[in-house]
């Protein structure tokens, strides 16, 4: 019978040559002096030792093991370890605090949390009261308890038998409304997930990924790793994002994952050339909405049009620009048609399905879509239509080609005097205006309108913006229910690790405007 443990997929397609370099380290040297290297064979022997570890601490079946370290190689092979011992991997933003942290370990008990020494003390103190049973050390420089210990350990392994319906890992949302929710994400969702983007991304012989994305994330730990490990790809690792030395990593590479940030950071530096891109392949961009000005100043100064797709926590990836010309065009502002095996359908508050390029809720299903939240049965329910569809809390619509564009958040709809405004409509009128370099739109509490729109907008560099100018040209081009009653010049917008703008902080801020 096979194995349908993910990491059995993942070892299936390590080279035949095991000594060949799997990961180098961009901004870390090795003993030698050079860039730090590990081979395949190392993956193999580390997963083994940490596996075999994991193992000897006797824990119970379905244990969660929680990661809250900083990115380094060594944090994955402990994610790679964890499935290849069959337990369940619980990663962690290391920018939590000791009250996210505690919540966490106590909404997921997991037996084993893996946290950077410089947080031990405060960490270890809230593991035990959790009832967590064993707490290790990882550092960014290959030290820590967790690697002492295993050090001992053999490094010979048979991979755990997993069915494919089985927890392989817990996600938890960003919990921009109310408390974090763990998304159960099994061996299956994530191999069935990997493998389709294998293929539709044209996975290569020779391809090499820069890996430049953090690991706590979808994002960084299962797309990107993911891509580059079941197509045997070599990737060049970079513990902190740097635009320049990223820039100049291009020429060894093919494929680049990022967020809409990265891009926009690196745009900012002179040596991003048609030339320095001429060897990739692909870049991709996720985790938040690229701007249309990104998209184009991409294209003119790389050469290369970013593919844009749309995923979740939940849900992995749902939809993508396509990557080959043969499967269609990558249009900007769209994430492209539902992936092979995925169903995507917008429907209208009630479930009645809406029209081509109509507004609603967007709805997916599919073998990639995860089987519920961590002991919330309600909120799982809550969550899941009576036939079984996921219910994204996004709002978007499709055109004539299968092609959807992602309007908002459902909880960022305005209901200003018992019209409906989408944010992002506001906003792209905004984002044209010249300079402009971006713009949130929120609705906050007014006593005649239940909702009014404001707007917040980040100057281009050497931009002067007069905000009531803004609402006045605004008062031209859309309807007045939708115009901003006021528009705010900030420095930056608020955002999560991700890129992605945490608009609950800007309707915080800014909650008493009309009171």
């Amino acid at each position: 019978m096979s194995n349908a443990n993910l990491f059995s997929a993942l070892r299936a397609a390590f080279p035949a040559d095991l000594d060949a370099v799997a990961i180098e380290c961009a901004d870390q040297l090795g003993p030698d002096g050079q860039a730090l290297r590990y081979s395949w064979r190392d993956l193999e022997r580390g997963t083994a030792m940490l596996a075999n570890l994991l193992l000897s601490l006797d824990l119970p079946a379905g244990s969660r093991i929680a990661a809250y370290t900083e990115k380094s190689v060594e944090a994955l092979m402990l994610y790679l370890a964890v499935l290849r011992a069959g337990y369940v991997y619980l990663p962690l933003n290391n920018a939590y605090q000791a009250a996210e942290l505690g919540y966490f370990l106590q909404n997921a008990e997991p037996a084993v949390l893996v946290c950077a020494g410089k947080n031990f003390g405060w960490a270890s103190k809230l593991a035990f009261m959790a009832g967590t049973a064993y707490v290790f050390s990882l550092n960014e420089d290959r030290t820590g308890t967790l690697l002492d210990r295993a050090a001992s350990q053999s490094d010979q392994h048979e991979i755990a038998p997993k069915e494919a319906d089985e927890l392989a890992a817990i996600l938890y949302t960003s919990g921009t409304t109310g408390r974090s929710k763990g998304a159960m994400l099994s061996h299956g969702n994530l191999l069935s997930n990997a493998l389709t983007l294998k293929d539709l991304w044209d996975w290569r012989p020779g391809d090499v990924l820069i890996h430049a994305l953090p690991i706590f994330h979808v994002h960084g730990l299962f797309i990107a790793s993911h891509g580059a490990l079941l197509n045997g790809s070599k990737m060049i690792w970079f513990a902190k994002f740097e635009p320049r030395a990223v820039i100049q990593k291009f020429a060894e590479a093919t494929v680049f994952m990022g967020v809409p940030t990265l891009y926009v950071r690196m745009l900012a530096e002179g040596a991003l050339t048609p030339q320095a891109c001429a060897g990739m392949r692909l870049f991709i961009s996720g985790s938040a909405p690229l701007l249309v000005d990104t998209f184009e100043e991409w294209q003119a100064r790389s050469g290369h049009r970013i593919l844009e797709r749309y995923g979740m926590s939940e849900t992995l990836m749902l939809t993508s620009n396509p990557c080959r010309g043969l499967d269609g065009e990558r249009i900007k502002g769209t994430v492209g048609p539902a992936l092979p095996g995925v169903g995507l359908r917008v429907s209208r508050e009630g479930g009645q399905p809406c029209g081509v390029d109509e507004i609603g809720g967007i709805e997916v299903r599919g073998p990639n879509i995860f089987s519920g939240y961590w002991r919330m049965p309600e909120k799982t329910a809550e969550e899941f239509s009576a036939d079984g569809w996921f219910k994204t809390g996004d709002v978007g619509r499709v055109d004539g080609n299968g092609y959807l564009t992602i309007v908002g958040r459902a909880k960022d709809l305005i209901i200003s005097g018992g019209y409906n405004v989408y944010p992002a409509e506001i906003e792209s009128y905004l984002n044209e205006m010249e300079g402009v370099l971006e713009s949130a739109v929120v609705g906050v509490p007014h006593p005649d309108f239940g909702e009014a729109v404001i707007a917040a907008v980040v100057p281009r560099p050497a931009a002067s913006l007069d905000g009531e100018a803004m609402v006045a040209t605004l008062k031209r081009q859309i309807a007045n229910f939708k115009v901003p009653k006021q528009v705010f010049v900030v420095a930056e917008l608020p955002r999560n690790t991700m890129g992605k703008v945490q608009k609950n902080l800007l309707r915080q801020q800014h909650q008493d405007l009309f009171a």
